[in-house]
């Protein structure tokens, strides 16, 4: 029996849908179609994408767990439609036995999860592992997320991102930011704060087209608003630092996270990296800074939760490199298929919604209840108790 907020996903790159199971979900919390799509339709942006996403309409498709707007309590199962997978039903991706035999892919790709797959699986073809470990999988990531933001929105907790850095363009290192600094954000082609480092970003990338590579780059996440007390110092497990790490690192390639001032810290001294702690009435315990980004001990102390990210480059190159041919260990040239040359805005989507999904999990554990009303009462009086200390 399920405990607490957890979602898992199925579904392939090219199958016929992606799908998301969430369980744990309060009864009565309201949902609306744009609080998933608008996130789907977001991770689809970025100068860069390739020909999939002219492809695909990213729209949820609701199957359980949600009546008149409004969860139930059982689990929500939503799915996301393949438009792509007419063209390979019949044979690359049929479900069932085709009618004519499929060759087998052997020329695994220097990055991807490709040779390590098949040899786990113990496989020749390396389509079953490509078809799973595609990124095409974190849409079905983004529709968890999405209800995991509308239930985080519920308390006041908005979370954004933006590009900060791709290839060798980098944003100026800035001050912190505010909520209203992330309006138009995705008006961006490569959803960067930073206008002329955007223009830069995006010339990066054509010129990596150009030459038949790719690019990737670094992100970050922010959360405003979060409640106080999220997470736990007791267990290394229930720390937040750790629970979001592992959310970041389990987006299909991202090979780094930091966290607040991250490994800047370990350039400076204890004076100068700590959050002095400050109270007035009117705003009560606060910080002038946030070099920790929003979390000390493993747990949020109000300050904003702020997170960055590196992403690698895509590894599926029009310009394959070395590898060797599984079956004949010769040396060829790794498979090529339909890829992105640079994937860093859509990344910094789905990042949001790993972020919201740790911190709406944290809030569950925090202040249960099996109903929305049940979960408003106790927020309601633990800030009621916060507000008096």
């Amino acid at each position: 029996m399920p405990v607490g907020l957890s979602y898992r996903t199925a579904g392939e790159s090219h199958g016929p849908a992606l799908l998301a199971l969430v369980e744990g979900l309060p009864a009565g919390l309201e949902l609306a179609p744009d609080d998933i799509d608008a996130d789907l339709a977001r991770r689809q942006l970025g100068y860069g994408r390739g020909g999939r996403m002219k492809i695909e309409r990213d729209r949820v498709q609701v199957k359980g767990g949600l009546r008149h707007g409004r969860t139930i309590g059982s689990p929500l199962a939503l799915e996301i439609p393949n438009l792509d997978f007419p063209n390979w039903a019949e044979d690359r991706m049929a479900v069932w036995e085709p009618a004519s035999e499929v060759p087998p892919v052997t020329l695994p790709r220097p990055g991807h999860a490709d040779l390590a797959g098949m040899i786990k699986y113990e496989t020749d073809d390396l389509r079953p592992i490509l078809e799973r470990a595609s990124a095409r999988e974190t849409a079905a990531r983004v529709a968890a997320g999405g209800v995991a933001k509308a239930l985080l929105r519920r308390y006041g907790t908005e979370i954004r991102s933006h590009v900060v850095q791709i290839g060798h363009v980098a944003v100026p290192a800035g001050g912190p930011l505010a909520l209203s600094d992330f309006d138009g954000v995705d008006e961006s082609p490569v959803r960067c704060l930073d206008e002329t480092a955007s223009q830069e970003m995006v010339a990066a990338i054509k010129s990596a087209g150009q030459a038949h590579d790719s690019l990737g780059g670094v992100f970050e996440v922010v959360a405003f608003a979060p409640l106080r007390g999220l997470g736990s110092h007791v267990s290394g497990e229930s720390r937040l630092d750790g629970r979001i790490g592992q959310a970041m690192l389990g987006i299909q390639a991202i090979k780094g996270v930091e966290i607040g001032a991250g490994f800047a810290l370990g350039g400076m001294r204890g004076s100068e990296s700590h959050d002095e702690i400050f109270h007035s009435p009117d705003q009560g315990y606060h910080r002038r800074t946030n070099r920790s980004g929003g979390l000390e001990g493993g747990m949020t102390h109000g300050e904003p939760v702020v997170v960055r990210a590196v992403m690698k480059p895509i590894s599926t190159l029009s310009r394959p490199l070395a590898s060797v041919d599984v079956h004949t260990k010769e040396a060829v040239k790794a498979f090529k298929e339909r890829a992105d040359i640079c994937a860093v805005p859509a990344a910094a989507v789905v990042a949001e919604a790993a972020l919201a999904f740790v911190l709406a999990q944290a809030l569950i554990e925090k202040f249960g209840g099996d109903s929305i009303e049940a979960l408003d009462a106790a927020v309601a009086r633990y800030r009621e108790a916060a507000g008096r200390s």
